[in-house]
């Protein structure tokens, strides 16, 4: 049977797998659903529509599920809630606010590390072994696998950063960064996350791959357009590939590098 502290409160729909630990003074409203071996240490505030994975901690003044900071918000309207992963740490003051599309859950992925007072914004889309470091991730936004975000860096609405990608601390971004990349102004691309690749795992083809794109892309002087014309020439090469597809999917644009804003290094010049 799960180990619920009397002055846990607990109202609603509430399914806890039998080794479920809910700390003292935790307060949850249902639907909620919980994996085994997730543990609340005390404390936290978890609002359904919301399922957690499996073998989670969950440390005090937490605060899931609870409604989006928009205005205009009907709080009394579920949406679609908030999905949690397995074998995240999600420390102190920390915030994930729930979907406001009725289909699509806010995600959060597995082993994830959520230091203190790190925010994931309704509708965001966030993959498996990130690091937030006090950051903030604003509505719609995606983060794919592997990212860094450094100390109370943030990123704006509808941006996607790549994965592998970092970004610095007290740094932001209202445009996207591409993979492995490691952004060190407000929306500037600096270098590429070499540590972070070579941790990974990541082949030296590879890792000479991406040095190539960040060259063409920040250190030729190349517009936007002779820049993909570039990796276009070498598609055949799977890493390549992958810049080429984030890019023009992009909707809001990739990030300029250092000193190359007027040189128009964003998919955004034609």
């Amino acid at each position: 049977m799960p180990q619920i502290h009397p002055t846990a409160i607990l109202d609603g729909e509430i399914d806890l797998a039998d080794d479920v630990i809910i700390g003292p003074h935790c307060v949850l409203t249902g639907p909620i659903t919980i994996g085994a071996g997730t543990r609340l240490i005390g404390g936290a505030w978890l609002n359904g529509p919301l399922t957690i994975g499996e073998s989670n901690t969950i440390y005090p003044t937490v605060c899931l599920g609870f409604a989006p900071q928009d205005i205009k918000w009907d709080l009394s309207r579920p949406g679609a809630g908030l999905v949690i992963g397995s074998e995240n740490i999600i420390r102190e003051g920390c915030t994930m606010h729930r979907a406001t599309s009725d289909e699509i859950p806010t995600t959060i992925g597995n082993r994830g590390f959520w230091l203190t007072q790190a925010h994931a914004g309704h509708d965001s889309q966030v993959g498996d072994d990130c690091v937030f470091a006090n950051s903030n991730l604003a509505g719609h936004v995606r983060v794919d696998d592997r990212v860094i975000l450094g100390g109370t860096s943030g990123v704006h609405q509808f941006c996607r950063i790549g994965r592998g990608a970092m970004l610095s601390g007290g740094v932001s971004t209202s445009r996207d960064v591409p993979p492995f990349f490691t952004l060190t102004g407000i929306s500037v691309i600096g270098s590429i996350n070499m540590v972070g690749m070579k941790r990974s795992g990541m082949p030296k083809e590879d890792i000479e791959d991406v040095r190539w794109v960040f060259k063409m892309l920040y250190r030729r002087g190349h517009t936007h357009k002779r820049a993909m014309e570039e990796l276009k020439a070498r598609a055949d090469r799977p890493m390549i590939e992958e810049y080429i597809e984030f890019i023009e999917s992009s909707k809001r644009g990739i990030c300029a590098g250092t000193g190359s804003a007027r040189r128009g290094n964003t998919n955004t010049e034609t």
